[in-house]
């Protein structure tokens, strides 16, 4: 376990880097918090959450923490949460994987708790600007592949996994939102707590805009491949069309009988080329004339 105290002046900052649950017991002790908050603490898949306590506000928040090009589908490999316990003179942090921006924190001073807890959800928000930045990338190199290249060759793989991490994204900033909105903080962090909920709301907008984008090339890469098969079976079927009735005319004078008629003409071959030759550019008249070619 790592464990990283700081005496802030005004109030303690206790940072606990996957805690086992005797030590988490131990530590928080003195503090007489709710063993069910801190049970919830250390599930590694705990959506979101806000309740409070004697005084005591308990904070569930999860930060993007996977690499935005890795193909996971999963909320618990898209991202990782920290729990929060703020009280008016500590704030307890306890997390299962490490978060870089901590390290920065603890070189910067605060004036209280909450100031320090918006600062950390202010950086934890953060992290879902990079892939959203990586997601709106690659649906711009899909549209473009579609609509200016033409040449439709996307990877549906690929494609579902962009949208189930935005999906993820989405669902989990939901979550996040409603946290935010049950937040109460004194008068001078109205401000900062606002632009919280700001950046909140904007990250869902934009994550909800490249789901809808994936879904359209998703329609339009399908409905191409569609077109593409219905073109191929229409090239097929007028050549079918052509060599049916040649085949016809082939088979009826391939037949193995010593009495037809024009088994003893002279010119006959040169006759049934000539009349499959007919019915050939009568079949293309014919298709023009309706516009199938």
């Amino acid at each position: 376990m790592g464990q990283t105290h700081k005496n802030c002046g005004t109030f303690e900052w206790l940072d606990l880097e996957k805690p086992k649950k005797k030590e988490l017991l131990e530590l928080t002790a003195p503090f007489h918090i709710e063993i069910k908050l801190l049970e919830d603490s250390l599930q590694h898949g705990h959506l979101p959450k806000i309740e409070k306590q004697d005084g005591t506000t308990f904070v569930i928040i999860r930060a993007y923490s996977a690499d935005p090009s890795h193909n996971y589908s999963e909320v618990t490999k898209l991202t990782n949460k920290i729990a929060f316990v703020v009280s008016s003179d500590r704030l307890i942090t306890i997390h299962q994987k490490p978060f870089e921006f901590l390290d920065a924190l603890f070189q910067k001073e605060f004036d209280d708790p909450e100031d320090l807890m918006l600062g950390i959800l202010q950086q934890m928000l953060s992290t879902y600007q990079a892939p959203l930045d990586w997601l709106s990338d690659k649906i711009d190199e899909y549209e473009k592949e579609i609509f200016v290249n033409r040449h439709g060759k996307i990877s549906v793989q690929a494609l579902y996994f962009q949208k189930s991490k935005a999906r993820i994204s989405k669902k989990i900033l939901q979550l996040t939102q409603n946290v935010l909105n049950q937040i109460q903080v004194n008068e001078i962090h109205f401000s900062t707590l606002q632009d919280l909920k700001e950046t909140c709301v904007n990250l869902i907008l934009h994550f909800d805009e490249v789901i809808e984008d994936a879904t359209s090339i998703l329609n339009t890469h399908l409905n191409l491949t569609s077109q593409k098969s219905n073109e191929v079976m229409k090239l097929l079927t007028i050549f079918s069309a052509f060599f049916l009735p040649l085949t016809f005319i082939v088979g009826v004078y391939g037949m193995n009988f010593e009495n037809i008629p024009e088994l003893k003409w002279t010119n006959g071959y040169y006759l049934a080329l000539g009349l499959m030759a007919l019915v050939s550019v009568l079949i293309f008249i014919w298709f023009k004339r309706k516009k199938i070619m």
